[in-house]
């Protein structure tokens, strides 16, 4: 997959263990993925970022390899769990990038713990309650991903036939996401507790709203790069995160849908590198 190692971590924190993967040496950058995924989405992208940082990749309480609680799928709860990671290895201020579900966890971060957050990197993420309300009304896995106990019964054994039609539902390039990637998703969607782990955080989407409406009182004071798939979300993210934000940048990455680290690897890190080093 690459030269170089990615090492594998695990920490202990108040109420779940992380799992993460770090590589690379420098000031740290944390990545957090989306939905159906986990670190892995990034595979391609820690190689190249970690020629010039530290980057530290971890899964989501109840996604991958961390553990799966019942409870804390609201934004706020699993920022805090990120923010207890971040600490826990030694960091205070950090370079900050989320994807989809990562960048619901990314904002209230950033807007809890201002002073920490250097840069500020969304993709494909409209904030709860500042642009993603009309996808949480019309958009088909929204609807169907925060109904109770339905979507667990209807998805359980068909696990690999419901991630295929998903991720290649939302893809520009439908070869990004290949064998190996579907299997490990598959592999971490498929543990106990897992399913349902992912569908808690679109059903805590609600109450992510109200703490977003109260954390969006004082705009995000940090640089913030914003940037939507040109067939996914396009200008929509930047139009999202300059609700919450004072200072944003950004706009489309051209060639790709919605899984931007998986289809467009080489030019997201080009843009990154060029907001983190500016």
């Amino acid at each position: 997959m690459s030269s170089v190692d990615f090492v594998h971590g695990r920490v202990n924190l108040r109420e779940v263990h992380l799992h993460y993967v770090t590589a690379g040496a420098g000031e740290p950058v944390v990545l957090l993925h989306g939905f159906p995924e986990t670190w892995f989405t990034w595979r391609r992208v820690i190689p190249l970022l970690a020629e010039k940082y530290t980057v530290i990749a971890p899964d989501l309480r109840g996604v991958g390899d961390s553990s799966k609680p019942q409870g804390g799928y609201d934004k706020r709860t699993a920022a805090g769990d990120i923010h207890e990671l971040v600490r826990a290895l030694g960091y205070e201020r950090i370079r900050l990038v989320g994807h989809d579900i990562g960048g619901w966890v990314a904002y209230p971060y950033a807007a809890m713990y201002p002073q920490e957050v250097e840069k500020l990197v969304i993709l494909q993420a409209l904030a709860p309650g500042y642009g993603l309300q009309r996808n949480m009304r019309e958009a088909w896995h929204f609807r169907f991903q925060m109904e109770p106990d339905i979507p667990e019964a209807l998805v359980s054994g068909r696990e690999r036939m419901y991630l295929n039609y998903f991720l290649s539902g939302g893809l520009y390039d439908r070869s990004a996401i290949g064998p190996e990637a579907l299997d490990e998703y598959v592999r971490c969607f498929s543990a106990p507790g897992a399913t349902r782990a992912f569908f808690n955080y679109y059903r805590a989407l609600p109450q992510d709203v109200k703490d977003n409406e109260a954390l969006a009182e004082k705009k995000l004071p940090m640089p913030v790069l914003a940037l939507g798939g040109e067939f996914g979300e396009g200008n929509g993210v930047l139009d999202s995160v300059k609700q919450v934000a004072a200072d944003v940048r950004g706009g489309i990455v051209e060639r790709a849908g919605h899984f931007i680290p998986e289809e467009r690897p080489d030019q997201l890190v080009e843009m990154m590198l060029d907001f983190f080093e500016r």
